[in-house]
């Protein structure tokens, strides 16, 4: 079965039915001529999980766009921060839609197949996963739908290409069902609210349409969804917990300190836990075991219902906040003296410590996409260690959190990062987070912006970010701003915006209930909008502009300009000569393929010698400037001299000097030293000289004298031999000498005076 529509400038096609039938749901889907193909599956035995055990995996495959893998073994590596980024989006917009009570483990499989170079596969893939969820039996409240949403010209514009992104005033990756927007995440240059909502809301039109074409799918091909079993909780065990413990977990609300909340509850969970087992007087483990994870189960909705119904009732919050009160916020910068600029930055109980590293051209981020690899001078790295939430846990490679978080504060900081033409350094942000207590990531965005102006690195403005919450109850709702870690856990939203006082930079927005309205929409990133405000000013009361001069420990970048065929003398045969210039002045080189040359170095007086160097190296000869050169050929024409690295120039025998030379060799010879003028250079690189002085070695003056006492005899014989010479008529040949004779056979030792010339 397959069903196709119109969908920006280019057409939709879902089909299914056709490959991977032994999965639980597949779905082909092409836009263009991008190809993913979306499998899921599900287990046929529920877990045990206290968490819904969903995996989304995105892959691109090299031979989509028709290349080889460039790693060992031309596999494709394991998955690019592009592809964990991608599968997050897909998680954040389809998790919300499964029942809270299926615990059967689910995978969802993103392949792409097919490039275009045009159409990116985020799209495709959503909307194949929803699609393949919907015709299968795996229970779903779906379909969904999502779009990129840009601007150019101030005309938006669906699905931009990935040449159209390069203009587009914003773009927003946008997920949702029929009823209401459920995701968004992108970027944007200072764009305000009502336009961003405006063009959410936009973006969600045509999402409406993509969700009939999958009803008219899941019409035909449709399953049955399976059955499952729902957990019952025993009425008595649940009221019996609710006795005990919802005074108690009251009494939690209004603590300010998480450490001690989380101690708090935590004997109220061990005090009613040893209650309850005593009185059931149970002796099998596995009733135990079912007794206990019950009982934690009802504590945790007892934590939950008070919670929101405190917000909803009192206005009052986890740590005593009122719901629009940011939580205190503390900075300084340079903490950390070797560095290149740094921040420390602080709201509450999240805390980011940031640093900036300076660099060369080389040193600049290459990320792998299907598009081909793209370098960048500006890129953020986010890191979340176990100790930061108090827990103790393995040390890996970032995660798709970490990737996540680090990505959105780049988005965020990216548009106030001068140009290379203005700052030609690359840049490195690395956000540690010390202490979490939610949002860590627009912790990162204000310390990364601190960091940078520690650093002087002149941004345009200052950036900041902040989460706003949502708890919403039938009727009512209430929207949080700068929400803590439970308020996320246990509430409705997760609203993350980041921007200037002019307008919004970055966007990211998750929900677990059905969608918001625009209304609610509007609301939130308004009262967002009074956060930002509000922390920016805190911002300056820490550092009000970019420092004047860089650390004394940032390298100093000094670019020269050199011809693009000078490239690979300076370059020299596998890299010898750029490294042994490095070796010697121990600067960084950066070489680009236009001819401009980067020499970082925190030593002044080391990157001049290597600019002298590079440009002995690259020099070019120039007309009637003199140069002293080295004789490496002659012949008996003239003399070639080598008067630059990898430039050698001719000086003609009529060009060596007042009198008549019958020889090179009586001039000069191969290692001798001469001063020359350059008298032309023409197109084809050719350099034409004057001789002015010559230096000789002795042993070319001995080889000179020695020649010419031998040359007198040796030029005698060769007259009387061709005086003698007769051509096959028997008439005597002309004179061939020409070392002595011109063309007519007149003595060359006749000069026609200066005067006459």
């Amino acid at each position: 079965m397959k069903v196709e529509m119109q969908l920006g400038n280019d057409k939709l096609s879902i089909e299914t039915g056709k490959v991977a039938k032994q999965a639980d749901g597949a779905a082909w889907v092409q836009y263009g001529e991008t190809v993913v193909l979306v499998t899921v599956v599900a287990s046929r035995q529920a877990t045990n999980l206290d968490f819904f055990p969903l995996t989304v995996d995105y892959r691109e495959r090299g031979y989509a766009n028709g290349r080889i893998p460039p790693v060992y073994g031309r596999r494709e590596p394991r998955p690019g921060d592009n592809e964990q980024l991608t599968a997050r989006l897909i998680d954040h917009c389809i998790r919300p839609l499964f029942p809270k009570d299926f615990k059967s483990e689910i995978q969802v499989l993103c392949t792409v197949l097919s490039f275009d170079g045009k159409h990116s596969a985020d799209v495709p893939s959503l909307i194949g996963a929803s699609a393949a969820l919907s015709v299968s039996d795996i229970p779903f409240n779906g379909p969904v739908g999502a779009i990129v949403i840009g601007r150019i010209n101030d005309e938006f514009v669906i699905n931009p290409t990935v040449e159209e992104m390069e203009t587009c005033d914003f773009e927003f990756f946008v997920g949702g069902n029929e009823k209401a927007v459920m995701s968004v995440e992108g970027s944007a240059h200072e764009t305000s609210e009502d336009e961003v909502i405006d063009a959410i809301f936009h973006a969600h039109g045509m999402i409406k349409e993509i969700i009939k074409l999958q009803e008219g799918l899941v019409a035909v091909v449709g399953q049955p969804k399976r059955e499952y079993t729902k957990k019952e909780i025993d009425q008595e065990l649940l009221e019996r917990v609710r006795t005990l413990a919802t005074d108690q977990i009251r009494q939690s609300i209004g603590m300010e300190e998480k450490q001690g909340r989380s101690e708090f509850l935590e004997k109220v969970q061990e005090s009613i836990l040893e209650e309850i087992l005593a009185d059931e007087s149970l002796e099998e483990e596995a009733e135990i075991r079912e007794v206990t994870t019950n009982t934690i189960a009802i504590l945790s909705d007892i934590e939950k219902e008070e919670m929101r119904r405190s917000i909803l009732e009192e206005g009052k919050r986890v740590d005593g906040r009122s719901v629009k009160e940011v939580r205190p916020i503390i900075g300084e910068v340079t903490v950390l003296p070797r560095t290149h600029g740094s921040a420390l930055f602080s709201r509450g109980q999240t805390q980011a410590l940031c640093a900036v590293t300076l660099g060369s051209s080389t040193d600049e981020i290459t990320r792998r996409t299907l598009a081909g690899d793209q370098s960048q001078a500006f890129f953020l790295h986010y890191n979340f260690p176990p100790y930061s939430v108090g827990e103790v846990k393995r040390m890996m490679g970032p995660g798709r959190r970490d990737i996540g978080h680090g990505s959105l504060a780049e988005k965020a900081v990216a548009p106030v990062i001068p140009s290379q033409e203005d700052f030609n350094y690359t840049i490195r942000v690395v956000s540690e987070i010390l202490e979490s207590n939610a949002s860590s990531s627009m912790a990162t965005v204000c310390g990364a912006t601190l960091a940078l102006m520690d650093a002087g690195v002149p941004i345009s403005k200052m950036v900041a970010g902040v989460g706003v919450g949502l708890i919403k109850e039938g009727d009512q709702e209430v929207i949080l701003t700068d929400m803590l870690g439970t308020e996320d856990f246990l509430g409705d939203m997760d609203f993350k915006v980041a921007g200037t006082e002019t307008g919004l930079t970055a966007i990211q927005m998750d929900i677990k209930i059905d969608g918001v309205t625009p209304d609610l929409m509007r609301k939130a990133i308004h009262q967002a909008k009074e956060a930002r405000l509000h922390v920016l000013s805190k911002m300056r009361e820490i550092i009000v502009e970019p420092r004047a001069d860089l650390s004394e420990y940032a390298p100093r970048i000094y670019t020269i300009q050199i011809p693009t065929a000078k490239i690979k003398d300076l370059i020299g045969p596998r890299g010898r000569v750029v490294q042994g210039i490095q070796e010697e002045t121990g600067v960084t080189i950066a070489i680009n393929d236009d001819g401009k040359v980067e020499i970082a170095s925190t030593d002044g007086e080391a990157a001049k010698k290597a600019e002298e160097l590079i440009a002995e190296i690259t020099a070019v000869p120039e007309v009637d400037k003199e140069y002293v050169g080295e004789v490496v050929r002659t012949t008996n024409f003239g003399a070639f001299i080598n008067i630059l690295p990898g430039c050698d120039g001719l000086v003609h025998i009529s060009k060596m000097g007042e009198g008549y030379v019958a020889r090179v060799e009586e001039v000069m010879d191969i290692g001798d030293k001469v001063t020359v003028r350059v008298a032309d250079v023409n197109d084809n690189g050719q350099v034409d000289l004057i001789m002015i002085s010559v230096e000789r070695t002795e042993a070319n003056i001995a080889k000179a004298a020695e020649g010419n006492s031998d040359s007198g005899s040796d030029r005698n014989r060769s007259s009387r031999d061709s005086r003698n010479q007769r051509d096959s008529g028997g008439n005597r040949r002309r004179p061939q000498n020409r070392d002595n004779r011109d063309s007519r056979g007149r003595s060359r030792s006749m000069r026609i005076p200066k005067d006459r010339d």
